[in-house]
Order: structure tokens, then C-alpha cells, then sequence
């Protein structure tokens, strides 16, 4: 299968931590980040120089490409971008549009997804994190972004990431699990998935979620990869794993309100017929079907009805 995002290699941009404090925001090369949306044209990610920047609320120290220094800029005005014709020609879009497109740009793609889900994470925080956990007092912007400091409590703040886990599961048969969240689109399906609690392993979390939601016993589990999903704050961790006893199905009704154990032809079926919409190409959850499947999914016929 093709995989053009090996998830087991380093990122592509250096984030040179050790430059966060040092080096002059002013200076850096931007990409516009507001309201989870990035400046894009064509799909790729827009790189103002400084020259070229709208007047900035924050700058948020994104790293190294190269011999250049990468910053998030939010932009003072809260309507930049709002204009749907775009500015000169670029316009603000939300990652999970542009996933498919990173995607299918392999490497270059892979950068571009690696910046903008940096900067959407952790303008995220900015946005909603400006005061002190502990005090309520405004905080003011340490180490190039990555900090918020408490001056009356002399406390540091960081970026939080969620965890939350996802799992294909497969029968001894080797279907696949399809599951449809109740809060979904009609035909949108996909897997398993929920929030790590505090002190559970990602693996007991996998066990919890699927005993909760479906009522099945899992065996076989097996770490795939990660994936950044800042909508606002989560990284994915995928496993895949076998259920010996698919006829104990039993969904609570209230997160998960269908799902069904379906074969490789007959998803191929569902998909072409449009009676099943899956996550996004670039998406971990897309990558773990595709893996079960062999290669890429098959597209919708041209004639399919589809409900997203």
C-alpha cells in the first residue's frame, strides 16, 4: 500500500526549542492562523515574509525549515480572511479541508500538516487559556509561545494535548468494525474511538471505550501510530485489535447508535452505493481502514447520493 507519511520518522521541521526564547519573532517567516482556519492558496500552506505580514496579536515560534525561522502570526483583525474570494488570491481553510490534499502531496504535504497543525493547536490554547488555572490573573506569552507566565503567582502555564485512542477491530473472520457516532451524519462511519482518562495506559483506555460503547472483549492489541488532531487539542493513538466474540455487540445507544462487522466487498459495496461516508484521506482513522483493506478505499459511483 502506498504510504506516502511513514509515522515512525522525525518531524520535518526542526522546532528548535532551545531558539523559542532568542530569536526575534518580528524577523520570521508567517503562516496566518485564526479560529482553527490557516491562510492556504491551492492547498498549500501560504508563507508571508515579514515585509508581506498583517498587523499580528500573537507570534507563536514554529521552528526551523532549513536555514529559516517559522512563526504562527494571529492576526489583529478578527475578519482577515473572512472575505470567501480569498486575499489576493489565498484564503483561510480548516485542516480537516485540506487533509486529503496533504495527503496526496506526500512529503510536501506532510510539512505543510505538520505546520498548520502546530499552529492551530497552539493558537487554540492562546485562545483559550489567557489567564492563570490557579489565580484567574492574565498571563502574559514566554518562550516564543510555548509558555504562559502567571507575574502574581510565578507560575508557568504549557499547551495541553489530549490523548484519545482509536481501534480497528476486526472479527475472527477478518471483518472490520464499522461504527456510526450518534451525534454523526446519517452515513458517516468509522472506528471506535475515546478520550484517555487520567490514570488508565492508552491500552486500558482502548479496553474502557470499546467495553463501554460496544460491549466487546478485545484481544490482540496493537499499537499503529499517532496522528495530531487539534480540534482543539487531541492526538490520536491508534491500535488495532481482534474481537473473539463479535455476537456480544451490544452499543450503548448514547455515543454509538450503529455498527456493524462488514467484509472487504461488501464496504466496497457500501461506499460505492453511498451509504457509507469514511473519515478523510490524511486522517489516522483512514489509514487504519486502508490498511485492513489492502490499498486505497474504492470511490463513491458517480450516481451515489452522498450525505456527509
Amino acid at each position: 500500500m502506498r504510504n506516502p507519511w511513514p509515522l515512525d520518522l522525525p518531524s520535518r521541521i526542526d522546532r528548535a526549542a532551545e531558539r523559542r526564547a532568542t530569536v526575534d519573532l518580528e524577523t520570521c517567516d508567517a503562516i496566518v492562523v485564526r479560529d482553527g482556519r490557516v491562510l492556504t492558496a491551492d492547498g498549500r500552506v501560504v508563507e508571508l515574509a515579514p515585509g508581506a505580514q498583517p498587523p499580528a496579536s500573537l507570534r507563536i515560534y514554529l521552528g526551523r525549515d532549513g536555514d529559516r525561522d517559522l512563526v504562527a502570526l494571529v492576526p489583529e483583525d478578527p475578519s482577515f480572511g473572512a472575505d470567501p474570494d480569498g486575499i489576493g488570491g489565498d484564503r483561510m481553510r480548516g485542516l480537516r479541508d485540506l487533509l486529503a490534499g496533504w495527503w496526496d502531496r506526500g512529503a510536501e504535504g506532510e510539512r505543510d500538516h505538520e505546520l498548520a497543525t502546530t499552529a492551530v493547536a497552539l493558537a487554540n490554547w492562546h485562545a483559550t487559556h489567557p489567564r492563570c488555572a490557579l489565580c484567574g490573573e492574565p498571563t502574559a506569552v514566554r518562550q516564543g509561545g510555548w509558555v504562559r507566565h502567571c507575574a502574581r503567582d510565578e507560575r508557568e502555564h504549557y499547551p495541553r494535548t489530549d490523548p484519545a485512542i482509536i481501534v480497528a477491530i476486526t472479527d475472527p473472520e477478518d471483518r472490520l468494525l464499522l461504527a456510526h457516532a450518534a451525534q454523526w451524519s446519517p452515513r458517516r462511519y468509522s472506528h471506535l474511538a475515546g478520550y484517555v482518562e487520567p490514570g488508565e495506559t492508552f491500552e486500558q483506555a482502548v479496553h474502557r471505550e470499546v467495553g463501554e460503547e460496544a460491549g466487546l472483549t478485545l484481544t490482540g492489541l496493537e499499537y499503529l501510530g499517532s496522528q495530531p488532531w487539534p480540534f482543539p487539542a487531541s492526538v490520536m493513538v491508534a491500535f488495532r485489535a481482534t474481537c473473539p466474540r463479535p455476537d456480544e455487540l451490544d452499543l450503548d445507544m448514547d455515543e454509538i447508535s450503529e455498527a456493524r462487522f462488514v467484509t472487504r466487498e461488501e464496504i466496497a459495496d457500501l461506499i460505492a452505493a453511498g451509504e457509507v461516508v469514511l473519515a478523510p484521506k490524511g486522517s489516522v482513522a483512514r489509514r487504519m481502514l486502508e490498511d485492513w483493506y489492502g490499498g486505497m478505499m474504492p470511490e463513491p459511483r458517480p450516481d451515489a447520493t452522498i450525505d456527509v
